[in-house]
């Protein structure tokens, strides 16, 4: 088949990049053609939080990648469509995460599709976004009235995406693990490589930190009289993607300098192995999730997590076998890494985590894709 990705990819940086990267080598690796058409613009400056959108990685050399597609040209949008439509792939796969890419996405899906051959198929990170307006659904309802199928990761998005009474096929596949961060690596290795003495314990939040991830329920969980035992450290790895003077305040607040560790900056691809190999625990104290990458980071270095009972974490991780599933609050968190710690829980979970590693391949969201767009041509959805 001819599969064309549609989305974030090298120059630019992150979890999506990764994500489209990972899931073309997969289609690579099965004889697809496959390429990837991504951003000349993704983001006008003035709305990206971070302090930049772009890698200082080298191209990746095995793939094929465009760079096209300017999210706010509507001129663009119709050229973008009408190249893929001459094109004619079997399958262009879009993976929507925001409403904002619903009129650039839903446009150049829409022309694309009038080739009568390609079958739109999305992934769904988010159909309501973690953070509200007035226009989403709106946006992400014109969206939806461009493609012919859908993915979802979770059963809190597949709810979501009922409320908007859409008629085309969908299928429900987790999200694979990240495996193209590295091996794991000793943790004498790792810590060294941070710069981190060896005769502590670490628990890890890692990525961008935004209100609903819910840094200041860990922190002030971590401020718990029962940690505080100066070998437990709390290692924070990710760029603040809004003010930091709340966080900070409850570090000083609580005296908790020394036992705190900022990483506070983007975390480049070839540093992920360090991070999760130092860690004993992966913590994701989230106010609101849908599904995470960094579980499935955690799954690929079997690591033990702790991530509260909001969206569909619960599904992904299995309380008491790979972790823990508590409620997001800090004395639910704290409860539960005084047992994880307290306990020596680490072997058995990691064990845990271990054995759940083959629910979470590529070739089963491959599969599904190739599927889900089978059944949207036997329902004749080609718009």
């Amino acid at each position: 088949m001819y599969v064309l990705i549609l989305g974030t990819a090298h120059p630019y940086r992150g979890g999506l990049a990764s994500f489209n990267e990972r899931l073309a080598r997969q289609f690579l690796s099965e004889g697809h053609n496959t390429e990837i058409f991504t951003f000349t613009l993704q983001y006008p400056r003035f709305l990206f939080p971070g302090k930049t959108q772009f890698t200082e990685a080298e191209a990746p050399s095995d793939l094929k990648i465009t760079r096209l597609l300017n999210s706010i040209n509507p001129f663009n949008w119709i050229n973008v469509g009408q190249k893929i439509r001459r094109q004619k792939p079997d399958i262009l796969i879009i993976k929507y995460w925001h409403p904002f890419m619903a009129p650039c996405f839903g446009t150049v899906a829409k022309v694309a599709a009038r080739n009568k051959s390609t079958r739109v198929i999305c992934i769904f990170d988010n159909v309501v976004p973690h953070e509200k307006s007035l226009i989403d659904r709106s946006f992400t309802r014109y969206f939806l009235n461009s493609i012919n199928g859908g993915i979802v990761m979770s059963g809190s998005v597949f709810d979501d995406l009922k409320s908007f009474n859409t008629d085309f096929p969908v299928v429900f596949n987790p999200h694979p693990l990240y495996d193209n961060y590295g091996t794991p690596m000793r943790r004498e290795d790792a810590l060294k490589n941070l710069n981190l003495p060896a005769d502590n314990s670490y628990m890890l939040f890692f990525g961008f930190i935004r209100a609903y991830k819910g840094l200041d329920l860990l922190l002030e969980a971590f401020a718990e009289k029962q940690l505080r035992n100066g070998k437990l450290k709390l290692i924070i790895a990710g760029e603040f993607y809004e003010n930091d003077k709340m966080y900070r305040d409850i570090i000083v607040k609580n005296n908790m300098c020394d036992d705190v560790i900022l990483f506070d900056r983007f975390i480049g691809e070839n540093e992920v192995a360090s991070f999760f190999s130092a860690a004993d625990l992966i913590v994701q104290p989230y106010r609101s999730a849908t599904q995470s990458g960094v579980t499935q980071i955690a799954y690929h270095f079997g690591k033990p997590m702790l991530v509260t009972n909001v969206g569909g974490l619960h599904e992904i991780v299995k309380d008491g076998e790979c972790g823990y599933v508590v409620n997001p609050d800090p004395r639910s968190i704290s409860t539960a890494i005084m047992d994880f710690f307290t306990n020596n829980r680490y072997d058995e979970f990691s064990a845990g985590v271990n054995r759940e590693k083959s629910r979470f391949t590529w070739d089963k969201l491959t599969a599904a894709l190739i599927n889900v767009s089978r059944e949207s041509a036997k329902q004749n959805k080609i718009k």
